[in-house]
């Protein structure tokens, strides 16, 4: 399908549109960071043309030379025969506004968890208590080095069971230059932690349950199956976290968990426990928030119904 397009196409809005076109036709699945085929074929054109993403609209109208033009027709070929997300192709993906590396051994980042980053948390957090994170099953780092943008008075530290994923994240620490404030640990959830407290813990774990996994398209198939399958539930990691995390949180820390289309088997796994829902400006759900102070409360109050359970 190349010859046509190399001869037909010119611009770089000719190269988006018809890109955009294809994905359509292809059916591909834009659940990776992208809203659309049209956003998607923009980015990859624009990518594989070296201009950022915020290139104006006015440069659109550009022609584009030979060479050129057989690359972004490569990349968006690819994009179709091998149904990877955008991000594996460009080994870059966008979070909280900063830009991250990423290849097949992390998870695409894409949680709307950057929306509260951007926000320092705010109303939940208060700033000025924030002097150590967490970032807990950290993938590529993206969610803790986004932190450490948006507290630059925190110490910050990544970890992950994956020592693929660790290496992914400590290349974006390298890539961010903040070696000195953030730091990234191998760790199976809190085994590694022993006598750390943090005045935040923020998590974005595997929470994919099994019908999930049996339904999920093409692209998801290029991630590793280790950042999304997490039982027939979804919460088989979660129940692990809340078993475990008040005793690595500071008396006016929280707990701030996504767990995504889990969170209606999390509520009715733990009917007594206030999960605060936060809410988004720009799209998802599925995210808690739990303070210490609610943790303890939900300890002692289980701990007499059941005396002889803990």
């Amino acid at each position: 399908m190349a010859q046509p397009a190399l001869t037909e196409l010119s611009s770089i809005l000719d190269f988006i549109r018809w890109g955009a076109s294809q994905f359509r036709a292809a059916e591909l699945s834009f659940a990776h960071g992208m809203a659309s085929a049209l956003d998607e074929a923009a980015y990859l054109v624009l990518h594989t043309l070296h201009l950022p993403v915020d290139t104006p609209e006015l440069y659109f109208a550009s022609r584009l030379t030979q060479p050129e033009k057989l690359k972004v027709l490569d990349i968006l070929e690819r994009r179709i025969i091998e149904r990877k997300p955008a991000a594996y192709l460009t080994r870059e993906a966008w979070f909280a506004g900063l830009p991250f590396y990423v290849d097949e051994r992390v998870l695409v980042p894409r949680s709307p968890i950057a929306e509260l980053i951007e926000k320092q948390f705010y109303p939940w957090i208060d700033e000025a208590q924030v002097g150590k994170i967490l970032d807990l099953c950290t993938g590529s780092g993206c969610i803790g080095l986004a932190c450490a943008y948006a507290f630059p008075q925190a110490e910050v530290d990544l970890s992950d069971i994956s020592t693929d994923a660790l290496a992914v994240a400590q290349l974006n620490i390298e890539r961010h230059g903040v070696q000195a404030q953030v730091h990234a640990i191998e760790s199976d959830l809190f085994a590694n932690l022993a006598n750390q407290r943090y005045d935040l813990i923020v998590s974005n774990p595997p929470y994919v349950d099994a019908a999930e996994i049996d339904e999920m398209s093409s692209e998801f198939q290029h991630e590793p199956l280790l950042g999304l399958a997490a039982g027939q539930d979804g919460l088989d990691i979660v129940h692990r976290i809340l078993a475990t995390a008040r005793e690595h949180l500071n008396e006016h820390g929280s707990l701030i968990v996504e767990v995504g289309n889990s969170q209606f088997a999390l509520v009715e796994a733990y009917p007594g426990l206030a999960f605060q829902w936060l809410q988004f400006e720009r799209g998802g759900d599925g995210v808690f928030l739990l303070t210490a102070a609610q943790l303890d409360e939900y300890a002692a109050a289980f701990k007499a119904a059941a005396p002889n359970s803990l």
